[in-house]
């Protein structure tokens, strides 16, 4: 089975009303991962973010703790460990050490894809990134 980790703003997509181009296709595979055509893993950190967020949109905690309710009901948390961690603090080939501890996720957890609505940022990447618009194509056309 496919796994994908999926990046901070694709569930941010999913999980408000924010318009973006992305959004009809990160609904697409949130509901993918829900129905368990893919492997889908969250970066733990990015659930903090999500956190956060919520917040700055006036978001009160009820609200927020449901947002990380349906988060981790559809994906599986993912970690780094120490040896890629210290890497990435000296990888120097990100420019966002945010996105670099996403793919440190993605790595660990050995995803095909990393699936984000700013793929420019992983360029660098060990683990392809795509847009997804891209994903959704790819498992249509499986």
């Amino acid at each position: 089975m496919m796994k994908i980790l999926v990046d901070t703003n694709v569930i941010i997509n999913y999980l408000t009303e924010r318009e973006d181009k992305y959004k009809e296709s990160s609904i697409q595979v949130m509901e993918m991962c829900a129905d368990r055509k893919i492997e889908g893993y969250v970066a733990f950190h990015s659930l903090s973010i999500i956190w956060y967020s919520a917040g700055r949109m006036k978001q009160n905690e009820e609200v927020r703790r449901e947002w990380l309710d349906r988060v981790c009901t559809v994906l599986t948390t993912s970690s780094a460990n120490h040896d890629l961690v210290v890497g990435a603090v000296h990888n120097t080939k990100f420019r966002d050490f945010e996105d670099n501890l996403q793919e440190c996720c993605a790595v660990n957890v050995g995803a095909d894809y990393i699936v984000t609505v700013n793929v420019k940022d992983y360029e660098n990447s060990r683990v392809k990134a795509v847009t997804p618009e891209q994903l959704v194509k790819i498992m249509n056309s499986l």
